[in-house]
C-alpha cells in the first residue's frame, strides 16, 4: 500500500512539474525571482522532449508501481491512473509528436516571457515617468 501512495505522489508531483514548465513564466509576473527556477525547468522539460529522454520521475513511478504489486502505467481505473497516466502518459506518443510539445514548450514559454518582459519595461517606465512628472 505505501508503495502505491508513493508511486501516485511521483504523478502527481510529475504532473504539477508539466504544468510548471507549461505555465511557469505567469508565476513570474507576480514573482520574478521565480524566473531562476522555472527557466531551467523550462530547458529540461524541453530537452526531454526534444531528445526523446525519460524524465526520471517515469522509471521512479513505475518501479514503486511495480513494488505495489501494480500493473504499468493506465492499465488501473482509479483517479490517478484515469486522468493523471494518461496526460502524462499517452498511447502512441511518437517522436514527431515529443518534438512538437517540445517545440510548443519553447513557443509558449518565449511568448510568456515576451509578455513578461513588456510589463516589467511598461511598470519602469510608469515609475521614471511619475518621478520626472513631480
Amino acid at each position: 500500500m505505501l508503495h502505491a501512495w508513493a508511486a501516485d505522489a511521483v504523478l502527481v508531483a510529475h504532473a504539477l512539474f508539466i504544468a510548471w514548465v507549461a505555465a511557469g513564466a505567469l508565476a513570474v509576473l507576480r514573482w520574478p525571482w521565480l524566473m531562476w527556477l522555472h527557466l531551467p525547468a523550462a530547458a529540461w522539460g524541453a530537452w526531454i522532449e526534444f531528445s526523446g529522454g525519460l524524465c526520471p520521475l517515469t522509471p521512479l513511478e513505475w518501479r514503486l508501481r511495480a513494488l505495489a504489486g501494480e500493473a504499468a502505467p493506465g492499465a488501473g481505473r482509479g483517479f490517478i491512473e484515469h486522468y493523471l497516466t494518461a496526460a502524462i502518459y499517452p498511447e502512441g506518443l511518437t517522436r514527431g509528436a515529443q518534438f512538437a510539445i517540445g517545440l510548443a514548450v519553447v513557443l509558449v514559454n518565449a511568448a510568456l516571457y515576451v509578455w513578461v518582459w513588456r510589463r516589467w519595461r511598461e511598470r519602469r517606465e510608469r515609475r521614471e515617468r511619475s518621478r520626472t512628472s513631480c
